[in-house]
């Protein structure tokens, strides 16, 4: 395996600012790194944020299509979607 996801990175309120979220994604890409995987996708709506973490943006179309199973039932999928597909290698 070389690919897997880091999803539902949330920082209650009061802690955002803090580095709490950039912990819990460093956490993630170690663990991974440790497991021998090499690529990490996400999808969000702060590319920014995740853009100073070392993601770079990818095209939706560049993901397996597996990925997307979830996402055939939402009402924005798929023109629509605001989530933006990014990747750290």
């Amino acid at each position: 395996m070389d690919l897997a996801e880091i999803r539902a990175v949330a920082v209650k309120e009061k802690y955002q600012g803090q580095d709490v979220g950039g912990a819990l994604v460093k956490t993630c890409l170690k663990e991974a790194k440790n497991l021998g995987i090499r690529r990490i996708f996400l999808l969000t709506n702060k590319p920014k944020y995740f853009q100073k973490l070392g993601f770079k943006i990818i095209s939706k179309a560049s993901l397996p299509k597996r990925i997307w199973g979830e996402c055939l039932n939402c009402p924005k999928f798929p023109d629509y979607c605001d989530e933006v597909p990014m990747i750290k290698i």
